[in-house]
């Protein structure tokens, strides 16, 4: 079983410079976008990329908020990789951002790829992150970091799901190594911060952390409003309900196919889930997605296109 340790040993300096050292040769990718309200609609006013990372001309669904799929042509993370996406939602400008498919990230012989995100929201602006999920083959390594930057005023939408190994395949993550952390900030504030450390066949992660599910995914928005988090709270028995009778009975077992919670914390509402299929999971942050989006803005969203090609 691999640990924090054993990378200590191999590498003789800190972990963070033993992933610099990975990287240091491999492929990079970055992209920078940066969005404004036109007064008709939101535009995309700057783009720079280099490297595997591009968009999809930007689509309009409801006339105005501006969809933009991420795409990276490899179809895949390996060692040595690293991905930067920097995206700024100018004051007045509504975005949605997703990507047709799951980011793969694949075995590498103890060598890290790295992800940096970072998301700057400004006063009266949207964003609504909504990335399809991250599959971590066996033997991967990576760390993963996203920092949201919010003004007050911000609306922030966005989700993160992780699926360790393979479940169709009857594949767990026995090996590799994962660390990252999610950050929040208001006007510079720290609100929220949530750390990734996943050493591949941990038993007390595998057991006790994600109690048996390959998945885990955690979606996060901006709420004040205590009747938000009592409208999502009577929206997530209906879900695992729905959920956990369809995989019942596809695969006849009383086993539960999907576990939601949800709790508020520093103007944020947070749901958190641990489920085995990436669909139950994307459904129900979806369903919750629509219905509070519907409540706070007075409008349904429909869900990206993409999602079902």
């Amino acid at each position: 079983m691999s640990s924090i340790l054993d990378h200590v040993e191999l590498h003789p300096s800190s972990l963070g410079l033993a992933i610099e050292e990975d990287i240091r040769t491999g492929w990079k990718a970055t992209l920078n976008l940066t969005f404004v309200d036109r007064g008709d609609k939101t535009v995309l006013k700057h783009r720079t990329q280099s490297g595997p990372l591009a968009i999809q001309r930007p689509l309009y669904p409801d006339g105005q908020t501006c969809h933009t799929y991420l795409l990276h042509p490899p179809g895949g993370v390996v060692g040595g990789d690293t991905l930067g996406i920097n995206v700024t939602v100018e004051s007045g400008a509504h975005v949605l951002i997703t990507t047709p498919g799951a980011t793969k990230f694949y075995r590498s012989n103890n060598k890290y790829a790295r992800q940096k995100q970072t998301l700057d929201v400004k006063k009266g602006a949207c964003l609504q992150w909504l990335p399809q999920e991250n599959i971590f083959f066996p033997n991967a390594h990576a760390r993963l970091d996203t920092q949201v930057h919010l003004e007050t005023g911000a609306q922030f939408w966005g989700w993160e799901m992780h699926c360790f190994g393979r479940p169709a395949l009857k594949e767990g993550y026995d090996e590799g190594y994962l660390i990252g952390k999610t950050e929040f900030f208001l006007d510079g504030k720290r609100l929220l911060t949530e750390g990734l450390n996943f050493s591949g066949g941990d038993n007390l992660m595998i057991n006790k952390g994600l109690l048996g599910f390959s998945m885990m995914a955690s979606f996060y928005f901006t709420s004040n409003d205590h009747e938000d988090l009592e409208l999502v709270q009577s929206l997530l028995q209906p879900i695992a309900q729905q959920v956990n009778a369809l995989r019942s009975s596809a695969n006849k077992s009383k086993t539960p196919a999907l576990l939601i919670g949800a709790t508020q914390i520093e103007g944020l509402i947070v749901v958190r889930a641990l489920g085995t299929w990436s669909e139950d999971i994307l459904f129900a942050f979806g369903h919750i997605w629509q219905k509070m989006h519907l409540h706070q803005n007075g409008v349904e969203p429909d869900l990206p296109r993409i999602w079902s090609t």
